[in-house]
């Protein structure tokens, strides 16, 4: 069985636990690195869950948490960026990411966003093939410069 969860601040142990696992696992995938985080102190970890405007899911596949995605307000007006996606190895090929990323979204347009943003590290083949499959594209855009200080992020758009 599958089931989304929102997080609040209080759930910062379950966020701390995923999030730590992510970067343990996929350190190639995120612009933050495992040194960032591994010993932040739960104020951080709430501040994180706390952000404003920010929504924060979980996938939890048979009682056990194993992915996480959340929508963030840009700074630039009507865009909401999804942030720190990822799925375990347990839950891959299961369509997680499909309903993570679709909950994100509809969250994005009952805020009244008009565009869905994301950052995916180049070379991430699988993230990029989701993304593309729900209907973004490359903005040809720099992204930012990721932590092994080679590749970049690819900056992906869709409509909303």
């Amino acid at each position: 069985m599958i089931e989304l969860r929102e997080l609040t601040a209080d759930d910062w142990r379950l966020w701390r636990e995923l999030r730590l696992a992510a970067l343990e696992e996929a350190p190639y995938a995120f612009g933050s690195r495992l040194a960032d985080w591994v010993d932040a102190e739960e104020e951080r970890w709430r501040a994180r869950l706390s952000l404003p405007a920010s929504r924060n899911f979980v996938a939890v596949l048979d009682g056990r948490p194993v992915g996480m995605a959340s929508g963030l307000r840009s700074d630039k007006d009507g865009v909401i960026e999804l942030v720190s996606m990822w799925i375990a190895p347990a839950g891959r090929g299961r369509g997680l990411g499909e309903l993570l990323l679709a909950e994100v979204e509809r969250t994005a347009r009952d805020a009244g966003a008009r565009t869905f943003q994301l950052s995916v590290a180049d070379g991430n083949q699988r993230a990029h093939a989701l993304y593309l499959r729900s209907g973004f594209v490359e903005t040809g855009l720099p992204g930012v410069l990721m932590p092994d200080g080679v590749q970049r992020e690819i900056i992906m758009r869709k409509p909303l």
